[in-house]
């Protein structure tokens, strides 16, 4: 199945990777050796404590490998947490290279979402949980500092002031070095970034 919708660009066609949802005892399925995502105890904690008080609201992403057998893309944590579980599967039919892209940006594009701190506060006061310290991190998620903190845009590292600069490409880092000294040398205020 192909979806199309209308982008910025024009007509932009979205392919459907999931072939299927397939249920399958969590132990079975390989860990992606590129996984680089680590996991705290903290969050193995929470995360026993929502499947206990919840169970699978959500799949686990796989490949198909060409030798048979399923490699995890996403839900490494879930999959070690539950190993006798048979678990909800989505089974992607991409590539290695593919299923490395998707490894590498779907939790950090998650990550860029932002946050309604006043909804987050409400939600927060409408819910309990059974395991002590679910309910300890949903305070901690619901207190201002936590939550304004979370929601912050990023700023730059560095703020350059209204200023007339212009700024010199160079090939690398001695040849900027060199420019550098030198345009010191010459009484210029100059400053090294690395773009």
């Amino acid at each position: 199945m192909e979806w199309k919708r209308k982008g910025n660009w024009g007509m932009v066609e979205i392919r459907n990777r999931v072939r299927e949802l397939r249920w399958v005892r969590a132990k079975v399925l390989r860990p992606n050796p590129k996984n680089w995502r680590t996991h705290p105890g903290r969050q193995r904690r929470l995360l026993s404590g929502i499947l206990s008080e919840i169970g699978y609201a959500d799949a686990l992403i796989a490949r198909e490998l060409p030798e048979g057998g399923l490699e995890l893309i996403d839900g490494h944590l879930r999959a070690e947490t539950t190993p006798e579980a048979e678990v909800p599967v989505l089974v992607v039919d991409l590539s290695e290279s593919e299923s490395l892209k998707l490894l590498a940006t779907l939790d950090p594009l998650s990550a860029l979402a932002g946050n309604d701190d006043d909804l987050l506060k409400s939600l927060s006061s409408e819910l309990s949980f059974e395991d002590v310290e679910l309910e300890r991190y949903l305070r901690e998620l619901s207190s201002s500092d936590l939550a304004a903190e979370s929601s912050k845009e990023a700023k730059p590292d560095l703020e350059i002031p209204e200023s007339f600069q212009v700024v010199v490409e160079c090939s690398n880092e001695s040849e900027q070095r060199v420019l550098y000294e030198r345009l010191n040398g010459e009484g210029y205020h100059c400053r090294l970034l690395l773009l």
